[in-house]
């Protein structure tokens, strides 16, 4: 029999990853998705079959999602201003219902009826579901007053038993970063942050972002510059240097606070890249950038 040299190939990355797929077996790995994979069918449909094979081999991904785009497109269809402060949406009522419908109603069921149509066991949540997400409501400052934004929050606590319970039974939880706050109200959270937070509560294995960016460069405009791996205090030290800035900063916050809190290895990587969390999670070598909490003088 003739020996076709691509099978061989495949084979032989097959051994490859083996010690990669036995390291996590069993592991939680927490999943931001956004940016253009959110928005290309192409991508789209290799982020759900990323968390497809890692469910296959053992694996217990978690997804958190946000959707800025589809809120932006409603809104605009249904004439409701909207403006931000430092970053963030301005939410009133109206739009807090508006957000709801769209993260929790529109884009999450989308997510999972991919997921679910290509075999997987999916389950759409909202931090409304189980008392998931406990939010507080969150205040900016700007030249010391505190400035009132409307219904957006913090994460103040996670349902981790909920989530336990369902990765152990087979699901795979789809989250849009809606919380519920004491006073019965949903708030909006920045999907990063929930993500985050999730990640802690959970005592992920790995946090991983997926971006719009090849991931943490030391000079955004030196594509050669691009960090491989970065310790938290060095990471902390770009961030007062100003070297992070922009949207990056939640995405960085957000990674120092999963790492101080036990998460083992948080990554921020290219989600323009198809299959780019299995390049994460299978390869030793990675992509992206990894915020070490664990060693010391690893800047490269």
């Amino acid at each position: 029999m003739k020996m076709n040299k691509s099978n061989c190939e495949k084979a032989e990355m097959l051994v490859e990853v083996l010690p990669c797929v036995n390291r996590f077996r069993d592991k939680i790995i927490v999943i931001k998705y956004g940016g253009n994979a959110m928005i290309n069918e192409e991508l789209k449909k290799a982020v759900m079959q990323d968390l497809l094979l890692m469910k296959s081999v053992g694996m217990h991904p978690i997804l958190v999602h946000g959707g800025g785009p589809a809120i932006n497109d409603m809104l605009k269809k249904l004439k409701v201003e909207s403006h931000f402060e430092q970053g963030l949406r301005v939410t009133d009522k109206e739009t807090m219902e508006i957000v709801e419908m769209v993260l929790a109603g529109k884009v999450n069921k989308d997510i999972v009826g991919t997921l679910n149509q290509l075999g997987g066991k999916g389950i759409g949540l909202s931090g409304k579901d189980g008392n998931l997400i406990q939010a507080r409501k969150k205040y900016l400052e700007k030249n010391g007053e505190k400035i009132d934004i409307g219904y957006v929050g913090e994460v103040e606590a996670v349902n981790k038993e909920m989530l336990e319970s369902l990765i152990y039974s087979g699901y795979i939880p789809i989250i849009s970063s809606i919380g519920m706050g004491k006073d019965g109200m949903s708030y909006n959270i920045n999907a990063d942050y929930v993500a985050g937070a999730i990640a802690k509560a959970v005592q992920a294995n790995k946090f991983i972002l997926l971006t719009d960016v090849e991931g943490i460069f030391r000079d955004y405009h030196d594509k050669d510059s691009l960090i491989s791996r970065i310790t938290l205090d060095e990471i902390e030290a770009l961030e007062a240097d100003g070297v992070i800035s922009g949207g990056m900063v939640p995405k960085v916050d957000c990674c120092i606070d999963a790492s101080r809190g036990g998460v083992d290895g948080a990554h921020i990587i290219d989600g323009r890249l198809r299959h780019s969390i299995l390049l994460e999670v299978f390869f030793d070598e990675g992509i992206g950038t990894m915020i070490d909490r664990e060693k010391e003088g690893v800047l490269e």
